[in-house]
């Protein structure tokens, strides 16, 4: 580990300076040493975890100009916020983003508090999101870590311990880096030397502003930091998911239970998803939920759609099921929706995956 001084030395100088010449620039981010938009900051800070910068570009645009205050957001239906997040995956943070708007306005008169402590007690914002609202929009203080900047440390470091078991001593060590001053440039700095500099497989140390405190770049082993515990293997999940159509040719669809994955979304039916082979009896059981009976169906199968969670991958076998009566009434819970207002709910990517695959095999092949 490197023992350097770092309270007297001139890292936080090093990054700073290193940030005010080669700061990217974001739709979400002001410029070095301007004072940021809290609401700015929180949402881009939500959108972004699990998710790359180029992927929230556009989602960060959309949501701004449909909620442009975290007022407008508060009084969003939750339906349209979750249609708005389609695509972004992890739905629980966008329910959480709704209630954390309404939170804000019903706590705080519609202005984010500015400490960590405060903002920790918000819906859905953890010690990494109440630490980079605090430190870029009100220049608090705070350690704030990302995996940009869990990667730097642990290469000054040379940090020993494997994450995520190690964090919270990689946390006391990216405290005495901190500095006092301009802590939400600091901190935005290190996140694009991360991005840019210090990669996680190929590290161009020779462009880092820090390379010479930097235990694992005189050491010459900086790609192999930060140390991880082994990835367990993700098992497989499979289940048989229902598309419906009635006469007029919409699509049943239902809405999940807000607790769990994709709670809150609309989905196609399907039988649970485990990880043993689907029974017939299991698609009997869930057609008779629906109030339907298989035998005034006809039935045929689809190629498997695949999708993978952070935890375990999914196999759906999409089974088309065209109803010759009547269509059934709909309720909150459960409702008939035309292919073409697919846009227009809050329909998650693996959903799209099931109309997709569906779709493209009831095309008529090329002559």
């Amino acid at each position: 580990m490197n023992n350097h001084n770092f309270a007297t030395s001139d890292f936080p100088a090093r990054i700073l300076g290193w940030y005010d010449r080669h700061a990217r620039v974001l739709p979400w981010r002001k410029p070095p040493g301007e004072a940021a938009d809290a609401y700015h900051v929180w949402l881009s800070e939500i959108m972004l975890q699990q998710t790359t910068v180029a992927t929230v570009g556009p989602y960060y645009g959309k949501f701004l100009q449909n909620w442009p205050t975290v007022q407008d957001l508060a009084s969003a239906p939750l339906d349209d916020v979750l249609s708005a997040w389609a695509g972004l995956g992890y739905y629980a943070r966008a329910r959480n983003l709704h209630k954390c708007a309404i939170a804000v306005c019903e706590r705080y008169d519609g202005d984010f508090p500015s400490t960590e402590a405060e903002l920790l007690t918000l819906p859905g914002v953890g010690a990494y999101t109440a630490a980079a609202v605090a430190a870029i929009a009100f220049q608090q203080p705070a350690v704030v870590l990302d995996g940009n900047i869990e990667r730097i440390v642990s290469r000054v470091f040379r940090f020993q311990g494997e994450l995520p078991k190690g964090r919270e001593a990689l946390r006391e060590l990216a405290g005495r880096l901190s500095p006092k001053d301009r802590p939400g440039d600091y901190a935005q700095a290190l996140m694009d030397i991360g991005a840019t500099v210090c990669t996680p497989k190929k590290p161009e140390c020779g462009d880092c502003p820090v390379s010479i405190h930097c235990a694992a770049n005189m050491e010459g082993d900086a790609a192999s930091y930060p140390r991880k515990a082994p990835k367990k293997v993700k098992p497989t999940r499979k289940a048989v998911v229902l598309w419906v159509e009635n006469q007029k040719g919409d699509i049943l669809m239902r809405r999940r239970e807000e607790s769990g994955l994709l709670g809150g979304m609309m989905e196609f039916p399907s039988t649970h998803w485990d990880d043993q082979t689907v029974a017939d009896s299991e698609v009997t059981d869930l057609l008779a939920q629906l109030g339907m009976m298989p035998d005034i169906a006809r039935v045929s199968g689809h190629s498997v759609v695949k999708h993978t969670f952070t935890h375990f991958h999914l196999e759906l076998s999409p089974l088309v099921i065209r109803l010759a009566g009547a269509k059934r009434a709909t309720s909150n819970e459960i409702q008939w929706v035309s292919t073409s207002d697919f846009g227009d709910i809050a329909l998650p990517t693996l959903m799209k995956k099931v109309a997709d695959a569906v779709q493209a095999s009831q095309q008529p092949l090329p002559l």
